[in-house]
């Protein structure tokens, strides 16, 4: 894999365009004001950061993508195991969120992460790029998930793996309410309509499900 060592130090921060500052208007968003809530200190037990990336077999120099990295818990943890050979695309719709993240990735030190402010539709990755593609707990978020992970397919290399974590159907544990949660079967609708086949479903989170996609 070549070194991507000059292209990760780069914090790139996209301008966003006019439908992008609207669709952080977007009520299904979740509001920067609560992202304090993303933050309880059982949430690496609960959501099993390193057993999700062993499962998508993120490795040391990957570049992967974080969609909807909201204040970058996630971002961090993906920065650590792929290294400073790797790199890792921060996207969000939401410039507070992308804000956020630079804030937090510059306070631990990390120089493999490049924010990127994507649409609703297109989350603004190179075509052919990815290793390995993230959503977590943002699935109920998107307005036109069939466009989005259309655009998510084409980012990835003919072996790369997208991982879709979000909450069981109910009420129980930490999560959105109980309209908010997606129905498994809906995202494998929604992944089959954008060419893209599941893998394997995990249930070694308690609250949640994993789905794992390739092309």
């Amino acid at each position: 894999m070549k070194t991507l060592a000059a292209a990760a130090i780069v914090l790139g921060l996209l301008i966003p365009s006019h439908d992008a500052r609207a669709q952080t208007r977007n009520s299904r968003l979740f509001p920067p004001l609560d992202l304090g809530l993303l933050e309880g200190p059982d949430r690496d037990e609960w959501q099993k950061p390193d057993q999700i990336m062993d499962t998508l077999v993120i490795a040391d120099g990957a570049v992967v993508a974080d969609l909807g990295c909201g204040a970058g818990w996630f971002t961090v943890r993906l920065a650590r195991r792929v290294g400073p050979n790797g790199l890792v695309y921060a996207e969000d719709v939401q410039t507070e969120m992308i804000r956020s993240t630079e804030r937090r990735v510059q306070r631990e030190g990390l120089r493999n992460v490049r924010p990127i402010l994507g649409t609703q539709d297109d989350p603004r990755l190179p075509a052919g790029r990815v290793d390995a593609l993230l959503i977590v707990d943002a699935y109920h978020e998107i307005v036109n998930p069939v466009a989005l992970l259309t655009n998510v397919a084409r980012a990835l290399k003919p072996s790369g793996r997208v991982g879709i974590v979000d909450f069981t159907r109910g009420d129980g544990g930490p999560g959105p309410t109980a309209e908010e949660r997606v129905d498994p079967a809906v995202i494998l609708r929604d992944a089959e309509r954008a060419g893209l086949r599941l893998l394997t479903q995990e249930s070694f989170l308690p609250f949640q499900y994993l789905l794992i996609f390739g092309k």
